[in-house]
């Protein structure tokens, strides 16, 4: 139990900070005797010229594909900047799932975690597999019938009020941006101070300023295409980095056998600490034991992953964006199928950089490793960069980074715009209802980059963390607060029973629970496999996918129970909003009086995406604009050309194409966006679907 709880466990989480010291000061690394050879074998190397080429055509390419997509889409309404116009086919939307989810933070964190432990942290891959197909064939429908932007937004319509929404909102904004940013920008500013020896602080600052450059300038559909761009890179250049790897070691066979003996020479061998896992090469472990008990990998795993997978505003917002329910599906099979690959992409070379560099990346002395990396715990985190600048031949060290880069800029950039859509279209008009979409354009934009400056001012704290707990413990916050979300939503979406008493009461009981033992974690820290492990009972012997089954099954009996002893919720607060009411008709499709105003969605989206208090119908079958202040005496005037060009970039430009649609028009957008599903392509996907999962069965059961 000491062995496979000293630190091991959360490796998969995103470490990646040690990685400062050894970059800086590789000379100060003063190993035994027998380690210097393994150094020596592998003399430190820095990008050369050809490299920084690669580097900058990088640049260049993402560049030309962001003011591209800028020509392409509509980005100055709010469907078209936050939804990217609704018009995505599958590719760039599965492309971008898998872009969103793989960061840098996967690089480095799975990596290590396979240098660390073995294979087992693939399942958190594996299980994704599964959860974005769910999204696509059993969530999505319910959410393109709802006709809603941000998930807190289906919340509000599901259950009513207000305090949910709210809630929620907040919540996610937590989550982005003291988590998924942080780890991501860290990790990946990381990587790049090791290869080109840059103060940390001009990586991240420049990575931040392109990368909020087009996520300001072109909205959801640039961090698509973008995206795309990105996957390409990521798989070919972390493929071609695994030949080279697997070239090196001799084969995947030689791999299993020489694992084992990737022991630091450091190692007084009267201690467990440092050594590979027996069950390296198995995802099913121990359940009392082991470092991810097959239990809590099948359930407790789930539950977190079906909140990012199927609840998560990054990944649903790429699905929403496509044009239609087929091109959505055909998106999720697309990632589903690109969620094969990190075992051999990023874990499997891990295990290989801890036969190539076993003093290194497996020293078992805390003083030693401390010297090497900056942590006494352990340095697999730099299994992946080791491989990187020592293994990879003049010009692929160049590609690589431009896939860490790339890895980094598709997760910022991701999360930049859901995060400006959680807080434009969930609290900005909460507090201001009447907002005009020339006002929420402009807060979703400056919020981005209000992201960006709280994501800079969050480094000190980072790198002031000992011991690096906020990254070790990512994995653990996930399974602390995402299961109340996670039940709330499954019982809104598919029990029409469920009312707002018992929904809120549900993500209380859970989110209390949840902040209770991620703050015993913080007191109690995990002990060193070689110290004795005094923690309290609760933090000691309750794995935290354990805890999150706990806090799974809490959530529901209690959003169960209150459901059951209120009062049922009203028929407006189920239609179109569940899985057995999706297909009712909709209140927009009852017939107006002449003249009146066309009927606003409880949720104040028309199905075209824009504000209903930006359109009103005219009883002559016109319509009237009312705009801003600002926006009316921008086009009542002729701008300044510098206005206009500060506008064009900021997608704030008005032109005639753009002017509010009529409600014919609308309703054609509502049918176009409708569940129905032409029969040929709906039969393909099926079948495409049986082959996936069949696929993920038969990898489960193979190395299990």
């Amino acid at each position: 139990m000491e062995e496979t709880q000293s630190g091991r466990i959360n490796i998969s989480g995103d470490k990646g900070i040690w990685l400062k010291r050894e970059a800086m000061e590789p000379s100060t690394a003063t190993l035994p005797p027998a380690s210097t050879g393994s150094w020596d074998a592998f003399p430190e190397k820095n990008l050369e010229a050809v490299d920084i080429v690669v580097l900058v055509l990088y640049f260049v390419f993402v560049l030309a594909v962001g003011l591209w997509s800028m020509w392409k889409t509509k980005r100055s309404t709010v469907k078209g900047y936050f939804l990217a116009g609704g018009e995505m086919v599958w590719w760039p939307v599965g492309a971008s799932l898998f872009a969103s989810n793989v960061g840098s933070g996967h690089f480095i964190g799975l990596a290590g975690s396979g240098a660390a432990s073995g294979i087992g942290a693939t399942a958190y891959e594996w299980n994704g597999m599964f959860c974005v197909l769910v999204m696509a064939w059993l969530f999505l429908p319910i959410y393109v019938a709802a006709g809603v932007t941000t998930m807190p937004e289906y919340l509000q319509r599901r259950f009513g009020g207000k305090r949910i929404q709210i809630f929620l909102a907040i919540l996610y904004l937590f989550i982005y941006i003291f988590t998924k940013i942080s780890v991501d920008m860290y990790a990946g500013a990381l990587f790049i101070q090791q290869a080109l020896h840059w103060d940390l602080y001009v990586a991240v600052i420049g990575l931040l300023i392109i990368t909020a450059i087009y996520t300001v300038a072109g909205g959801l559909a640039a961090v698509i295409y973008t995206d795309t761009l990105q996957t390409v890179i990521m798989l070919a250049g972390a493929l071609t980095l695994m030949g080279f790897s697997f070239a090196k070691v001799g084969g995947l066979e030689d791999l299993q056998n020489r694992y084992f003996t990737a022991i630091a020479s450091s190692h007084h061998g009267n201690s467990s600490c440092g050594l590979p896992r027996e069950d390296a090469f198995h995802i099913f472990r121990d359940p009392v034991t082991s470092d991810l008990p097959w239990p809590g990998v099948l359930v407790g795993m789930t539950i977190p992953s079906l909140w990012y997978w199927c609840t998560d505003q990054v990944i649903v917002q790429r699905s929403l964006a496509a044009k239609t329910l087929s091109h959505a599906k055909g998106g999720a099979l697309l990632a589903s199928y690109l969620k094969i690959l990190p075992l051999f992409m990023m874990v499997l070379p891990g295990m290989i950089s801890r036969i190539l560099f076993p003093d290194l990346v497996a020293c078992a002395d805390p003083e030693v490793c401390k010297k090497i990396c900056g942590n006494p715990s352990g340095c697999s985190d730099i299994a992946y960069p080791k491989l990187v600048i020592e293994l990879l031949p003049l010009g692929l060290r160049g590609l690589m980074m431009s896939v860490m880069i790339a890895a980094l800029m598709s997760s910022l950039t991701s999360i930049f715009n859901s995060a400006s859509t959680i807080f434009t279209m969930d609290l900005w008009r909460h507090f201001r209802p009447l907002s005009s979409e020339w006002e929420l354009m402009i807060v979703g934009r400056v919020f981005v980059l209000l992201l960006v400056v709280i994501s800079i001012l969050w480094i000190p704290l980072v790198q002031a963390s000992q011991g690096g707990q906020l990254f070790i413990y990512i994995q653990t916050i996930s399974s602390y607060l995402q299961p109340p979300v996670a039940v709330v939503f499954i019982l809104g979406c598919f029990w029409r029973r469920t009312n707002e008493k018992g929904a809120f009461s549900g993500l209380l009981v859970g989110m209390i629970m949840g902040l209770i033992r991620m703050v015993l974690d913080f007191i109690y820290l995990q002990q060193r496999c070689d110290e004795p492990d005094d923690r309290p009972a609760v933090v000691k012997y309750v794995h935290y996918l354990y805890f999150s089954m706990m806090l799974g099954l809490v959530t529901l009996v209690v959003v169960v129970a209150v459901s059951l002893l209120t009062e049922p919720p009203p028929k407006e607060m189920v239609s179109r909003l569940t899985w057995f009411t999706r297909k009712d008709a909709p209140a927009e499709d009852i017939p107006a009086a002449p003249g009146a105003p066309s009927p606003i969605p409880a949720n104040g989206i028309h199905e075209a995406g824009v504000p209903s208090t930006v359109q009103l119908d005219i009883s002559d079958g016109g319509t009237e604009d009312i705009c801003s202040d600002n926006a009316c005496a921008l086009e009542g005037k002729k701008a300044s050309k510098f206005t206009r060009l500060l506008l064009w970039i900021c997608g704030m430009e008005r032109e005639q194409k753009d002017t509010p649609k009529t409600a014919a028009e609308l309703k054609r957008e509502a049918a176009a966006a409708s569940l129905e599903e032409a029969p040929l392509v709906k039969h393909i996907l099926n079948i495409n679907l049986i082959l996936c999962l069949s696929a993920g069965v038969f990898l489960w059961a193979y190395f299990a």
